[in-house]
């Protein structure tokens, strides 16, 4: 008589496995779970795929999303075992059109309370960044019909995904979206970054524009996109923002947008404001300089500039921050 596992059971034989790849059967657990009823543990078996870049698993995850496909609803509630296995095959470099090409085009709608819930975003992402990663002829296309998803983050995931491409082809759909605007602002400055990763020194000019938007979040949005670009040409135009701006909230966000640059300049250019600028400004590049907290040769210089000011406060915000 044959004794059926149970999840508890299948899940803990996973992490085993994972524990311990070279163990005889290994592989061949795996992909028998990929291609198992469960989507969880066929979830789960799909992030050790990727995660042990198994290539010899592709077929056992191309086979695994086939079937749950099939009543998705029943077999796959959330879309968590296709979303894992189509991130696993895009993390693997593998060109499966079919498992992408359906998986950017599923709609899951699962009840929920007072109605019906698309759960399947995820997935149409992953699907988005699998066809931009085998260079799909279609991609392009694809991505403009995400960058509509009702789904805000599909529409963000459609976004990153243009900016992975790295092709200027995708630089008219960023400015366009930008330019039509957003319900979610967190997917108008993914747009913003997207075009800075593509072409920085013609898109800063355009990215400017947002720093002095009417709606506080659309100007931090490009403020931190600037930021995290890291592009040198970016300071000078954080500068002039940051010298300019009368809103108080912001300012704070101006300087954390500098330091996020992580360029020498932008850290002198905080250390200056620590040593000479009026306390309240001092305390705010104190406060940005927080995520210099892993450099201790960078966090020495925040301390140095401090102990030249002589100010019981400031030391104190810098204890509160940087520890």
């Amino acid at each position: 008589m044959t004794v059926r596992r149970t999840l508890e059971d299948v899940l803990t034989r996973l992490r085993e496995i994972r524990a311990d790849l070279e163990a005889p059967g290994a592989i061949e657990e795996l992909a028998s779970v990929l291609v198992g009823k469960s989507c969880h543990a066929a979830a789960k078996a799909a992030e050790i795929a990727a995660e042990a870049e198994l290539g010899e698993l592709v077929p056992s995850l191309v086979a695994g999303f086939s079937g749950f496909m099939e009543n998705p609803v029943k077999t796959d509630p959330g879309c968590r075992a296709k979303e894992a296995i189509a991130n696993a095959l895009q993390q693997l470099d593998a060109a499966e059109p079919s498992v992408f090409l359906a998986g950017v085009r599923h709609v899951q709608l699962e009840p929920v309370y007072g109605g019906r819930q698309d759960t399947a975003a995820g997935l149409r992402g992953a699907a988005a960044r699998g066809l931009v990663r085998m260079n799909h002829p279609d991609a392009m296309a694809l991505l403009a019909e995400l960058l509509a998803d009702p789904e805000p983050s599909a529409r963000t995931a459609a976004a990153r995904a243009i900016g992975y491409h790295g092709g200027d082809q995708g630089l008219p759909l960023l400015r366009l979206k930008v330019l039509s605007g957003d319900t979610e602002t967190d997917v108008l400055g993914d747009c913003l970054l997207a075009m800075l990763q593509i072409a920085p020194d013609s898109s800063i000019e355009f990215v400017e524009r947002f720093l002095d938007a009417a709606q506080p979040a659309m100007a931090e949005a490009a403020a931190l996109a600037l930021g995290e670009s890291r592009a040198e040409a970016a300071l000078p135009v954080l500068r002039r923002w940051w010298e300019r701006t009368v809103d108080p909230k912001l300012a704070p966000t101006a300087l954390l947008a500098i330091a996020i640059l992580r360029t020498q300049e932008a850290v002198d250019f905080l250390l200056e404001l620590i040593r000479e600028a009026p306390a309240a400004k001092a305390r705010h590049a104190i406060a940005a300089c927080e995520i210099y907290r892993g450099s201790e040769a960078t966090v020495e210089r925040v301390r140095e500039a401090v102990r030249a000011r002589d100010d019981v406060d400031l030391t104190r915000t810098v204890e509160e921050v940087l520890g």
